[in-house]
């Protein structure tokens, strides 16, 4: 019982500094330091916080407070990616669409939107129904090009709107 109540004590104190160390980073990130926010992210990502690591990627992906850096980027946004990390999906998608630190490639970069999108990521849904609208990864399909749209807009997200507009003025 006495070791069940110290695990239980360990983890609440290991999550307690987790939220706050992504709170401080994030915090230091909105007042553009982003010195302070890696220094705040580096130690969680490397323990397998997927928010840091999802961070971590946009610092390096945008260079914010480091100079810009696809590989460290695709590194960071695979690490979150893969403990299924809707943002960090979509960003390693855009990085696959875009070639940028990796071989460009489309049906990487549409098998991570699809990730993504499924888990309702108005960004990747209106990527997604990109994709679909262009063949590009995919054989064009006008239907779940509309779909993904349709998903996307219904969060607000413009450019699906803009899109559907476009599509519904061509039929």
């Amino acid at each position: 019982m006495k070791k069940l109540l110290l695990l239980l004590l360990l983890t609440i104190s290991y999550t307690s500094s987790v939220y706050a160390g992504l709170a401080d980073g994030w915090n230091a990130y909105e007042n553009g330091d982003y010195k302070t926010a890696l220094k705040e992210w580096q130690s969680l990502a490397e323990q397998g916080d997927a928010g840091a690591q999802y961070r971590l990627g946009s610092l390096y992906d945008f260079a914010q407070g480091v100079p810009q850096d696809y590989k460290q980027a695709v590194y960071w946004y695979t690490k979150s990616a893969e403990q299924e990390h809707a943002k960090a999906q979509f960003n390693l998608g855009r990085m696959y669409d875009l070639g940028n630190g990796v071989p460009q490639d489309y049906k990487q970069a549409f098998y991570l939107y699809t990730k993504s999108a499924e888990q309702g990521f108005a960004k990747a849904q209106f990527n997604l129904g990109r994709m679909y609208a262009n063949g590009k990864g995919v054989p064009k399909d006008y239907e779940q090009a509309f779909y993904w749209y349709t998903q996307a807009a219904e969060q607000g997200d413009a450019d699906a709107q803009k899109a559907l507009d476009e599509m519904l003025k061509k039929k």
